[in-house]
Order: C-alpha cells, then structure tokens, then sequence
C-alpha cells in the first residue's frame, strides 16, 4: 500500500511538471455590462493576449437561469462568431430586440454575456488543446431606472440597502429596483473578511441572508460591493437594536 502510494504520487508530481499553466488569450474590457433601456446596443471590446497566434471568439447570452437566448429573444450578439488577431482587438455588439420591451420596467433583468476563444488547429498531433470561457453578468436596465442610477451618483442607490437581525445573522434587505452583488463583510473597513461569508446577489426589492455571525461583524458592519464600473467601494453601517442602516458620513471618497 505504502509503495503504491509513493508511486502514484510521483507519477502525478510527474504530470503536473508536463501541464503548463493555462491562461486566456481572448479577454474583455469589463467584468459586468449594464444595458440601459435607452439604448439600442453596447459594444464591448475583445483583446487577443497572444502574440503569434489568431484565436476565434464565440460570444452568446443566457437568461438568469443559464438558458441560451434563441431566436425572438430580447437581446441577440453581432458578430456571434469573429476572428481575432495576435495582439489585435475587435468589437462585439450586444443589440437589444423588440422583445426587451417585454421585460419588466419597473426592476433590473439579469443575464449573462459568455464569451469562448478558439485555439487555431495545431499542425501537431497528439496536441491538448483547451477552449477557455469567459462568463460576466450583464444588467438590463429600463429607461427610466438608467436614467435614475444617473441622476443619483453622488448618492449611490447601493446605500439604500439596511440589515435586519435575526438571532446571530443578519438579513441583507434591497428596496431598490438594482440588482446589488456584495463580496465582503467585514467588521471593520479594510478589515479581515468574517468567516462564513460567500459573496451574494441580492435582487431588486428582494433579501439575503449574510454568511457569517452578526457578532463578527459587530455594531458597525461593513459591506463591499461591485459598482455599474466593477469599482469596490465600501458600505459601513450604524445599527441601532436588530436593524442597521448606510452611515452616510462614512462613504468613501
């Protein structure tokens, strides 16, 4: 049993010195697209990182429950399939359809933009080739609620958000028509993250629980989110009993 063990550890020691670190050649411009209403299409950029090599880029959408958008959909991607050169870039255009005046008006709408480079076929054989996919979050978001988030910069409407007390956890509550995505929770800010959290999004006028103790996070808890521009800014709180709101005069700069 031992000389088995030995064995397979070396062969797999073995492998991993042979497996070369994978990394994307094709890469995007953001980390998330907010498609205002008022808006027929968004363009994003493609990078190809490779400097000798062309690469494919096949870009699709889904739905928030990962079904691929097909035909009389809201939103359909030109080009679906486009060639990139080594060190080049190029354009993909999420364009809206007819059918995005279908969805609600009144909230966001979540959907994801994915994207998957293509090796060239190798002229090698016996050669393994590995097709990467780059998968982000993509916001529609109505008109009238675009041009609201607009209007209130200086305010973020992610200080809207309040915490609720249950025992030893706390509730994250959203009244806002905004999906919030949240990934830290800490006591302090630039504080060590609480043991228990998982990064959360929390939907328009809906709640989530927060991963962690309420007692790690103390009377001040702090919370970190992910702006319209995949900025992390910090939310501190001020509680007051079994409910917490934004304490404003500690927004950061």
């Amino acid at each position: 049993m031992k000389r088995f063990f030995v064995m397979s550890l070396l062969a797999g020691v073995a492998l991993a010195t042979l497996v070369p670190s994978v990394q994307a050649a094709i890469s995007l411009d953001r980390t998330r697209v907010v498609f205002p209403g008022n808006e027929k299409s968004v363009s994003l950029t493609v990078r190809n990182q490779n400097p000798e090599l062309p690469y494919l880029a096949q870009g699709w959408l889904e739905d928030a429950h990962g079904t691929k958008l097909e035909g009389n959909s809201a939103f359909t991607v030109l080009p679906p399939v486009q060639r990139v050169e080594p060190k080049g870039q190029t354009q993909v255009k999420i364009q809206a359809t007819p059918g995005a005046n279908m969805l609600p008006q009144d909230r966001e709408s979540l959907f994801f933009f994915n994207l998957r480079e293509i090796p060239p076929k190798s002229d090698k054989s016996n050669v393994l080739q590995i097709a990467l996919q780059t998968r982000i979050k993509m916001f529609y978001r109505p008109a009238a609620l675009a041009e609201a988030a607009a209007m209130q910069q200086a305010t973020p409407y992610q200080e809207q958000l309040t915490l609720s007390k249950n025992g030893d956890q706390y509730t994250v509550n959203n009244p806002t028509p905004y999906f919030v995505t949240l990934i830290g929770a800490s006591a302090k800010k630039e504080g060590e993250v609480v043991k228990g959290f998982e990064p959360v999004m929390v939907p328009p006028k809906g709640s989530v629980k927060l991963g962690g103790s309420a007692a790690a996070l103390g009377a001040t808890p702090v919370l970190v989110y992910v702006n319209d521009y995949g900025g992390q800014p910090a939310l501190t709180f001020r509680c007051g009993g079994n409910s917490c709101q934004v304490d404003e005069s500690k927004r950061d700069k």
